[in-house]
């Protein structure tokens, strides 16, 4: 079987929009009838998911994947780094935690991690027509180039063309690529068959003088100029816009408390979508307010945050409303502050013993252990959504005691989570994704209020997703030259697309 070709995207900074350009080029080459795998081989981000198999990797890639249409797969992100505190992070490597590490721990030892990304692509490029590369960060980063596996140094282990994208929302983008170019190694810049000008708003004709100068100077083609795209996928956690939602526009208000170590706030994602509910975010009290619903989030840091919650008077807050009788859903790290007592007597969570109380609204007792659980569920869920069908995914340490009736019975019979008045906890990600359990929260919400629920449903989130994907990848198309794309990675457009 012949190897895959490749092409790697990576950008002037953190936030250029790779993650979405590798999205759109997987549903490109997706539609064009390329197998198409997505891969990077360190992703750090808060946002993970489990894969058939039970193994972890960063979101990005499941997207990509979906993007592509394939399944997502741990080898798409060999490497997934989980920031647990400003100084270290959870390292994960093909899915399986290799444990807690400081930053300079991790960079003497992550050289020794090529064989594992290696093997991860090579097995991928085995299997699939092409793989899109997403990079990190930037090339540039001078103080790291030593030790590189994600930008020029992963592009030279797998001989991989390289797109370069800049972000012109952010200003500047001219000196973004040009001071990077120059930055580079003359091995690295010959790899750059490509520039990009990425989030432009306005009209095109206005930056040709700029666009022609850059192309002097740099000696390279911009190959696109990509507008700012308005299509709803998820992006990466720290940066997402999602998180600086603010305001109310619709009847319900929901609540999500933005917690210093946030995770997996994609689980969310799908209630935005309701024509009855708004979902913003909020780290202090006064932003809080008094809404229809507040959400704990998942975190990757349960003691911390659970103490920033308690610190930021936002504890006080919340037991304020629960005692008022605002419903509160707490989901993983979430739910387990909403317990009684969380038990780290062994100093695996928060790196030292300690036993700390909740916010006592639920009947619960998390005790934490080095043993993360990782699993895909499907359930139904209990009363007052009774008979929501659930699909998502389990991704915690921590064994919860529940005392108080369940929040959802899974497959196999066994109960999970717990539901006392109007407070609920669940470890289950992922759980608005089947629609149904939103349109049971939205008539529960719209009972409570007095108001009549919306009489249309949203659009599935699975077909909502690939409507986006198609939306993403015809913005992309049209912006890009792919005739220049094809040719960088060792193929013809089958569309013979002409700029």
């Amino acid at each position: 079987m012949s190897k895959a070709k490749c092409i790697m995207v990576q950008g002037t900074m953190s936030g250029a929009g790779k993650s979405l350009l590798c999205a759109a080029l997987c549903r490109i080459f997706a539609q064009d009838g390329y197998k198409t795998a997505p891969f990077k081989s360190q992703n750090m981000a808060l946002n993970s998911f489990v894969t058939r198999d039970g193994l972890e990797m960063g979101r990005a890639q499941v997207v990509q994947a979906q993007a592509a249409g394939v399944e997502p797969d741990v080898r798409m992100n060999p490497i997934l780094l989980k920031p647990s505190s400003d100084i270290g992070s959870q390292v994960i490597v093909n899915g399986e935690v290799r444990g807690d590490m400081p930053a300079q721990e991790y960079f003497r030892h992550k050289k020794a991690l090529i064989p594992d990304i290696l093997r991860a692509y090579d097995s991928l490029a085995e299997e699939f027509d092409v793989v899109v590369i997403e990079g990190a960060g930037s090339p540039a980063e001078i103080n790291l180039k030593a030790d590189d596996i994600v930008n020029m140094g992963l592009a030279k282990l797998v001989n991989a063309p390289v797109l370069l994208a800049g972000d012109i929302d952010r200003g500047g983008v001219f000196a973004q690529l040009y001071g990077t170019v120059e930055l580079l190694e003359p091995d690295e810049r010959a790899r750059i068959k490509g520039l990009i000008i990425n989030k432009f708003r306005g009209d095109v004709e206005i930056l040709r003088p700029g666009l022609t100068m850059l192309e002097e100077k740099t000696c390279l083609p911009v190959v696109g100029v990509v507008p700012y795209l308005k299509v709803d996928i998820e992006d990466e956690d720290s940066l997402s816009m999602r998180l600086e939602q603010k305001s109310t526009v619709k009847p319900l208000d929901i609540a999500v408390v933005r917690l210093p170590h946030i995770s997996n706030f994609t689980d969310f994602i799908p209630l935005e979508q309701h024509p009855l509910l708004s979902v913003r975010y909020v780290q202090t009290a006064r932003e809080l307010g008094v809404p229809d619903l507040v959400i704990l989030p998942g975190t990757k840091n349960t003691v911390g945050d659970l103490l920033w919650l308690r610190q930021s008077g936002l504890e006080a807050a919340l037991l304020k409303l629960a005692a008022g009788g605002t419903p509160i859903l707490g989901v993983c790290g979430g739910y387990q502050m909403l317990g009684q007592t969380l038990d780290d007597s062994q100093g695996t969570e928060s790196g030292r013993p300690q036993t700390l109380r909740g916010l006592g609204l639920l009947p619960t007792q998390t005790i934490f252990t080095a043993d993360k659980r990782r699993a895909q569920i499907e359930a139904s869920a209990a009363a007052p959504f009774a008979g929501a069908a659930l699909t998502g995914y389990e991704i915690h340490t921590g064994r919860t005691a529940v005392q108080g009736a369940p929040f959802c019975t899974h497959a196999d019979g066994t109960s999970e989570g717990c539901v006392q008045g109007t407070v609920f906890g669940t470890y289950l990600h992922g759980l608005f994704d089947s629609g149904e359990l939103t349109e049971r929260l939205a008539a529960y919400l719209c009972a409570r209020k007095g108001i009549a629920p919306e009489a249309a449903a949203p659009i599935p989130m699975a077909a909502y997703r690939e409507q986006q994907f198609d939306l993403l990848a015809d913005g992309v198309r049209r912006a890009l030259d792919m005739d220049a794309v094809y040719a960088a990675i060792g193929l013809v457009n089958p569309k013979g697309d002409k700029k």
